[in-house]
């Protein structure tokens, strides 16, 4: 049987990772680093735009370069390069020392000094790791893909309803190479894309309009994806339009409190804003609050926050196939892994880098460094954050089945938190009111409007494993300098009780 399975590209093999990676790491070395490592990436990333089935733009850009990031004097160094030669890899590590001299020279002059040291990590001395994909997308023909979409948007033209539409697809193809100073040796390769399309409807009489987009997440796989390897694209588009006629007529929600069944393709972005960024440890410390502020959930917390209702477990996890933020080795050389960081409804865990797992004593890493480019350095970054699903727990319909007077809301679209991940609120693509256990058409002008922890103490029931989905987004931004980063959230459906639902007109006119 032949082996179709992706293999790392002989193109990035052939440039000269290991001699550049000796080089930095014995300079490092002759200066007195007690730890150094060396990381050599090449990002590329393409995308394609359409208007009304008509090509509105396309770009292709390509990141390489290397980094040297050390440990000297108890302060942290870093420097990059672009020049693939030995000696500058040995001038960029001598670099990486002065800086980190720097550092520490500035800590002990301001009384401020924070010694860095890392949590212990196996050596892993040659390690490979490919993600699970079928059909690299940059080994597709732009024209194939262009065909495809224009071919969807003109399906989507051809309703009555819909006056405009726009489709994007964003693929990217990351390699890194790691070595370190421990002796850990990785090589890896991923594959990550996003198509999308948004229908606009018109009403010529009113001037009225709305859209809708499609629900289908960014996800780590290859074309298969646009194929129906992952998704029912057929099925999608086909009552996209039908979807949004009806939204185009929809009653405005009476603002009230409701229970609230929340779809998978809505709930992921509540996970990602009031648990994701909430357990990264550095924003609970206060070491991070660049975009998204610190957090609510402080370490003394850690064990006994009650953070929802006891059916709340949620995972960070950097395994999950076809995840966003899968990978096999993180920017650290720590092997990746999956851990509780909610369990029966309690604050249990956190997201770790290796530093911050040993300044609070927690053990190794969970895996959770990462840098977007070659020029910056890792920091830690959200994991794939995933809400449980309950192993017997009911379909969707069974959920809706036990509301009598509710809402049912379905996809992401705007969102508002407060720099402590605690107040926020949250709309989506598509609601329908629930009247005896059934839907009863849309309504519009919604959003659900809580405090983290009341809304997920709320949650009385998760789905089953049948409802689990994962979801996502390829800009996640944190750092300063800024970094973006791309991850996944799982969970199933949930029914909430009781939840503040406004009515968004009315709130636009206070």
């Amino acid at each position: 049987m032949t082996d179709t399975s992706p293999s790392l590209d002989p193109a990035f093999l052939a440039l000269p990772l290991r001699s550049l990676a000796d080089a930095a790491l014995a300079r490092a070395a002759e200066l007195g680093a007690a730890h150094a490592d060396f990381r050599l990436e090449r990002v590329r990333s393409a995308s394609w735009r359409l208007r009304d089935a008509r090509p509105a733009g396309t770009s292709d850009t390509l990141q390489l370069g290397f980094a040297v990031r050390v440990v000297h004097g108890g302060a942290w160094g870093f420097a990059a390069g672009v020049d693939l030669t030995p000696s500058a890899a040995a001038r960029v590590a001598e670099q990486a020392v002065a800086m980190a001299r720097l550092s520490a020279g500035i800590g002990a002059a301001s009384g401020t000094e924070d010694l860095v040291e890392l949590a212990e990590e196996p050596v892993y001395p040659d390690a490979t790791w490919v993600s699970s994909y079928q059909v690299n997308p940059f080994e597709v023909s732009d024209a194939e893909k262009t065909a495809l979409l224009a071919d969807w948007s003109s399906r989507l033209l051809g309703a009555e309803d819909v006056s405009h539409v726009s489709a994007t697809l964003l693929t990217v193809q990351e390699n890194k190479f790691y070595a370190d100073s421990a002796g850990t040796v990785t090589t890896q390769q991923r594959i990550r894309l996003h198509p999308e399309l948004e229908a606009v409807s018109v009403d010529e009489t009113t001037g009225a309009f709305d859209s809708m987009r499609t629900l289908a997440p960014p996800v780590g796989r290859g074309w298969e994806y646009l194929r129906g390897t992952g998704w029912d694209w057929e099925s999608e588009l086909a009552e996209l339009p039908v979807l949004l006629a009806e939204k185009m007529k929809a009653p405005s929600i009476e603002a009230g409190r409701y229970d609230l069944v929340v779809d998978p393709t809505n709930l992921w972005l509540t996970i990602h804003e009031s648990i994701g960024h909430a357990t990264e440890l550095d924003r609970a410390l206060g070491y991070e609050a660049a975009y998204a502020g610190t957090s609510f959930a402080t370490f003394d917390r850690l064990g006994s926050l009650r953070y929802g209702s006891d059916v709340m477990h949620v995972t960070g996890d950097r395994t999950a196939e076809h995840g966003l933020s899968t990978i096999g080795y993180d920017d650290e050389g720590v092997r990746t892994q999956s851990w509780d960081l909610v369990k029966d409804g309690t604050l249990v865990g956190y997201q770790l880098d290796r530093r911050m797992a040993r300044l609070k004593g927690l053990g190794r890493s969970n895996g959770c460094a990462f840098a977007d480019s070659p020029g910056h350095v890792p920091v830690q970054r959200m994991a794939n954050v995933s809400l449980q699903p309950a192993a017997d727990g009911p379909d969707t319909a069974g959920l809706i089945a036990g509301v009598e007077d509710g809402v049912y809301i379905a996809g992401d679209r705007s969102w508002s938190i407060d720099m402590q991940r605690y107040n926020f609120q949250f709309t989506g693509q598509r609601a329908y009111r629930i009247r005896g256990g059934r839907l009863a058409g849309q309504v519009k002008d919604f959003a659900y409007q809580a405090t983290t922890t009341d809304f997920w103490g709320s949650m009385e029931a998760v789905g089953g494993p049948q409802t689990y989905q994962l979801g996502g987004a390829f800009n996640c931004g944190k750092a300063q300098p800024g970094q973006v980063a791309a991850v996944s959230h799982g969970c199933p459906s949930a029914l909430f009780r009781s939840v503040n639902i406004l009515n968004t007109q009315q709130e636009a006119g206070r």
